[in-house]
């Protein structure tokens, strides 16, 4: 029971760990109008496709104790329409093909 309570422990640290991008000789200014680029084409690109591939949906029902619950999809969801997801996959895919790298931001002290 300590093992899990541990390892919960550690997991949750890790998933806070703060991330940024980062390549050589690049100054900030310049990683800030990559990653601002980057977005902006992402969310282009994701609206452009999020108007024709539309889930249905959202369903609804209730379940054993009479509360109401909603899916987010139809049970033909498909997590590749969802603009936020393929937005997010789209700017992690542009920003590695401009040679940047995430890696655990480093704190100062």
């Amino acid at each position: 029971m300590r093992a899990i309570l541990v390892i919960l422990v550690l997991a949750a640290l890790a998933a806070c760990t703060p991330m940024q991008w980062v390549r050589d000789e690049a100054q900030p200014e310049q990683v800030s109008q990559d990653l601002m680029s980057c977005q902006q084409d992402a969310w282009r690109e994701a609206q452009s496709y999020s108007w024709y591939y539309r889930p249905f949906g959202p369903f609804g029902g209730h379940h054993a104790f009479g509360r109401p619950f909603a899916f987010p999809g139809s049970p033909y969801y498909d997590p590749f329409t969802d603009p936020q997801l393929q937005e997010a996959r789209l700017t992690q895919f542009c920003m590695h093909n401009k040679g940047y790298e995430l890696k655990p931001a480093e704190q100062n002290k």
